[in-house]
């Protein structure tokens, strides 16, 4: 097969994965009220599987060295597939955990076999573009995917799992059939070597060669943009079920319509931020319209107006995603680069992780808690955008590095 058509069906392949990685999502709220859990339990979940996610990413990062990509792929989507297949049959708090810890471990080699793929396959002039294209596929489909597991949570729970783990199955077979090899050396790497490398604390501690105040500013923004959307995310989902009594249908429909603006505004408005402004001060103007929405969602307790701060919320983060990641290379020198980026995916993780634990836990002492400490935390990102906005590098020296 050509280049091009080899990496037309890797594409396919993300964009099946990405619409069923999300197929349980909608339905997990409904799940956690008939097995009777305590609410906090939706926050566990997601953050359980983000911390094995966490953990072993710097693990497959090393296997990747060793086997192809395609391999591990195929290795992380039916190991995926089978631990959804467990979350289908769980029905105790200890079970369900236990599949989403395994879960995280699969989904960490997935996506960074994303990654490894397109650097070591693409032609140099085709990277920026096909890693562009590989987070706009991540967050417009993982939306779809949140419409089709919502519509089909109104007709069976299980059946929802079920194809979820048959399509993740398919697409990690498409993902081995389709990929060209990339193992980037030949010899056999000892297990035990890869294990000693593979520290998860390892891109924390490679800060010390080049962190600054502005790189510190930025992190900071990161961890807080981060905690935020996930916190939100997380108590938004199981909200619309608890205290609205919206179904399962409601919640894809919502993600679906925060896909197609999400999709626009990365295709548009994140290219116009990133080529023609500061995105220093783009990225302040972001957190301030972020902090609005929020407070919003907190101060809105009618549905339309909740849904509407909430969708206004999601576009905003999609916004930031790219913006984020673009000032992450632009602050790094090219040597260092590649802890740079650990650094960043690293602290993104970390927020995620306590955004989920905050609200699970805080939802169970009041309803609106959550809502509250998310407002805060992007309110605390204006300042951190603020900081790096004195601090990081500006708009010079981001045109220079283009």
């Amino acid at each position: 097969m050509r280049y091009k058509t080899r990496f037309f069906l890797f594409f396919a392949g993300m964009i099946l994965f990405n619409l069923a990685a999300n197929f349980a999502h909608p339905v997990t709220p409904t799940i956690i009220q008939e097995l009777q859990l305590p609410d906090y339990m939706f926050g566990l979940m997601f953050a359980a599987m983000m911390l094995t996610n966490f953990l072993f990413s710097p693990f497959w990062g090393k296997i990747n060295t060793a086997i192809s990509s395609r391999q591990t792929l195929l290795t992380g989507c039916v190991g995926y597939a089978v631990a959804q297949l467990g979350f289908a049959y769980a029905t105790t708090q200890a079970g369900i955990l236990a599949v989403r810890i395994l879960a995280g471990f699969f989904v960490g080699g997935i996506y960074v076999s994303f990654l490894t793929y397109v650097i070591n396959v693409a032609k140099p002039e085709d990277q920026a573009k096909f890693l562009t294209y590989s987070a706009t596929v991540q967050a417009v489909f993982g939306a779809f995917g949140y419409l089709v597991g919502g519509i089909l949570g109104e007709f069976s729970i299980r059946g929802t799992f079920l194809l979820q783990a048959a399509c993740l199955a398919f697409a990690g077979l498409v993902f081995r059939l389709a990929c060209l090899p990339d193992n980037t050396v030949s010899e056999k790497i000892p297990m035990g070597r890869i294990l000693r490398q593979s520290n998860p604390m390892q891109a924390f501690l490679d800060g010390r060669h080049f962190m600054n105040l502005g790189f510190a500013m930025l992190f900071a923004l990161n961890v807080l943009m981060n905690f935020g959307n996930t916190g939100f995310d997380q108590v938004f989902n199981y909200y619309l079920k608890d205290q609205l009594g919206l179904t399962s249908a409601y919640n894809g429909v919502i993600k679906a319509a925060v896909g197609f603006i999400s999709f626009a505004a990365n295709m548009t408005l994140c290219l116009w931020i990133i080529r023609k402004t500061d995105t220093r001060k783009s990225m302040a103007a972001v957190t301030v319209f972020c902090t609005a929405a929020a407070i919003g969602a907190l101060i809105f307790p009618q549905t339309g107006r909740f849904i509407l701060c909430g969708v206004l919320l999601y576009a905003g983060y999609s916004v930031s995603l790219p913006v984020l990641q673009h000032m992450a290379a632009v602050q790094a020198d090219p040597a260092q680069k590649n802890l740079v980026m650990g650094f960043y995916n690293a602290t993104k993780s970390l927020g995620s992780i306590l955004g989920s634990l905050m609200a699970g836990f805080l939802y169970g002492i009041h309803i609106r808690l959550p809502f509250l400490v998310v407002a805060v935390t992007y309110g605390l990102s204006i300042l951190a955008a603020a900081g790096y906005l004195l601090w990081g590098k500006g708009k010079k020296a981001e045109h220079s590095a283009e």
